[in-house]
């Protein structure tokens, strides 16, 4: 441990914690009202309205966290950021794309007409999908290690398709801790329906990551590392079978409960991440850069870490200042 701060690579370390932390809250906080976006289609307009309302004070300060993430690479670790953004051109603009355009939906159909506030709605789901498949395209291509081939392409199509399918998980689990009535019953059917969509994505990555790289595999299934890892796979799978079993016997009477699915899945976000980035410690860009390599001087990280030591506790604060004003049921839908 001394070694690590005698000869400088905390700082480097430092920063590649930063900025997972903050990519994975983005994935659980925007991950739930991207999910709320592609689930919109399948409700009626009461319940349309409730969906807009439950996501409302919170969907534009979530995306924050992916401003930070990026910002951090870019900061932190220039020469990784210059890989992977171009490696991903293609998918990030997609990306950027349909989370414009979530965001003008998202406001236009307060102002439309009621007659033409479908429009938006569709718009709105439109934009939520293409950035939610567009995430998942490029965390299947990182995995991979930017593969362009025919089979690596498809499996970056497999993965975005179950990223997706996990954002609109948590986005049904969400809204049964935050609805009632039909709509809280259809937010079961649905996270019931994505959970085992979730789970063949989950399959899916925990199956290639070891199988693209020795070295990945050494690190998982060598002894004794193989007998404590063990853990977050087996805590992953009882929480998936937990979380499908109280599914099945919601809702409870006085509601409660409620919040327990949306908790669970974000645990399994939690193990989920923790699994990947212990995989692909220390490369940044898989198998071709390690954290060290790819960070920027020692002198310059020390004044960019005073900054996010600044910013970061604030972004938590006025996050969870948010939460708690907002807590509780949604509410009718207003804009007055």
């Amino acid at each position: 441990m001394m070694e690590i701060f005698n000869d400088g690579t905390w700082l480097p370390l430092s920063f590649a914690f930063l900025m997972g932390l903050s990519m994975l809250i983005y994935a659980v906080l925007d991950g739930y009202d991207l999910g709320v976006g592609m689930l919109i289609e399948g409700a009626n307009w009461h319940e349309k309205d409730r969906m807009i309302a439950s996501i409302g004070p919170f969907w534009d300060a979530n995306e924050t966290w992916l401003i930070l993430g990026v910002g951090l690479l870019l900061v932190a670790f220039p020469m990784a950021h210059g890989i992977i953004l171009t490696e991903l051109y293609l998918p990030v603009a997609i990306m950027l794309f349909g989370l414009i355009f979530r965001g003008v939906a998202f406001d236009f159909r307060a102002k439309a007409p009621y007659q033409k506030k479908w429009k938006w709605n569709r718009a709105f789901f439109a934009g939520s999908l293409l950035a939610a498949l567009a995430q998942g395209y490029m965390l299947g291509a990182y995995i991979i290690g930017f593969d362009d081939s025919f089979a690596g392409v498809a499996f970056s199509c497999v993965i975005a398709v179950a990223v997706a399918s996990a954002y609109c998980l948590v986005g049904a689990c969400w809204l049964i801790m935050k609805v009632e009535g039909s709509l809280q019953e259809k937010s079961i059917r649905w996270a019931k329906y994505h959970l085992g969509n979730s789970v063949v994505g989950l399959i899916t990555v925990s199956l290639a990551t070891p199988l693209i790289s020795d070295r990945i595999f050494d690190k998982w299934f060598a002894f004794p590392q193989i007998m404590y890892l063990s853990i977050i796979p087996v805590i992953t799978g009882a929480l998936i079978v937990y979380l499908y079993l109280l599914l099945r016997k919601m809702p409870f009477t006085d509601d409660r409960y409620c919040w327990l699915p949306f908790v669970i899945t974000i645990i399994i976000y939690v193990l989920s991440f923790v699994g990947l980035a212990y995989s692909f410690y220390p490369y940044i860009v898989p198998e071709r850069m390690t954290i060290i390599e790819a960070a920027s001087a020692p002198e310059s990280l020390i004044i960019m870490l005073v900054g996010a030591l600044i910013v970061i506790p604030i972004l938590i604060g006025y996050t969870a200042l948010a939460y708690y004003v907002f807590r509780g049921k949604a509410t009718e839908l207003s804009y007055d």
